[in-house]
């Protein structure tokens, strides 16, 4: 016999086997590594969104009134974080939301101080309010959007921000600063102009014997002003 076995000592061939049998296995693998025929550099893709500091941002539902369709109704533009962003300099403030997953713009517009958020009806947590220029799909145009959050405290949320926002831009903002709505300027001159017409309409007419009164008149009230005109020249004197 073995003196390892005598002396008590017990080996395990079988395990030293399955070591061997390991380690050449472990020998046998090669590392692989293939290099990219063509290396692309990471590049930083912007958002247009650096210089611009965010006031809320919230979860929502976007909808626009869509007119061409016969009769008009209500559709889902996106759902999505919806945010207020003001810009660090220009003092401007827009509304930017993205859809989920896809990111893609859904609303993109300026906030202008004559801005009014509306209650929807039936519903104390959405807002409906009209753009002139909204640049989601790469195009300006006017739109009327709604939005619906999940609950009463966001939409309220939401509220007291775009009232903040509408502040800022009427104050700050050099572009908006100390003037007035356009939209309300049109509107006034275009009645002032109605009610001018219809004044103009109501004065009657006058015959030609009343003419020849009325200039008559004219011309004593003349005579009669540019005698006051001499006493008071002959006074100073």
């Amino acid at each position: 016999m073995p003196e390892n076995v005598l002396n008590g000592d017990h080996i395990d061939v079988k395990g030293a086997n399955c070591e061997s049998q390991d380690n050449d296995e472990e020998t046998t693998e090669n590392d692989v590594h293939f290099e990219p025929i063509v290396t692309l550099p990471l590049i930083e893709v912007s958002n247009n969104e650096e210089d611009e500091t965010e006031m809320l941002k919230l979860r929502a539902k976007l909808y626009r009134y869509d007119t061409s369709n016969i009769p008009a109704e209500w559709k889902e533009r996106g759902t999505g974080e919806v945010k207020l962003l003001r810009h660090k300099i220009k003092n401007t403030v827009r509304v930017v939301m993205r859809r989920d997953k896809t990111l893609k713009i859904c609303a993109n517009h300026f906030v202008t101080p004559w801005m009014e958020l509306k209650p929807n009806c039936g519903s104390d947590r959405a807002w409906v309010w009209s753009v002139l220029a909204d640049f989601a799909d790469e195009q300006l145009k006017p739109e009327l959007l709604a939005i619906r959050f999940a609950n009463v405290e966001n939409a309220s949320m939401w509220k007291e921000a775009f009232e903040k926002a509408k502040k800022i831009v009427g104050s700050e903002c050099e572009i908006y600063a100390g003037k007035n709505n356009p939209e309300q300027k049109h509107v006034e001159s275009d009645s002032e102009s109605s009610s001018d017409q219809r004044e103009v309409e109501k004065v009657p007419t006058i015959s030609a014997e009343k003419k020849d009164v009325v200039t008559t008149n004219e011309e004593k009230i003349i005579n009669e002003i540019t005698k006051l005109k001499v006493k008071d020249e002959d006074e100073k004197k």
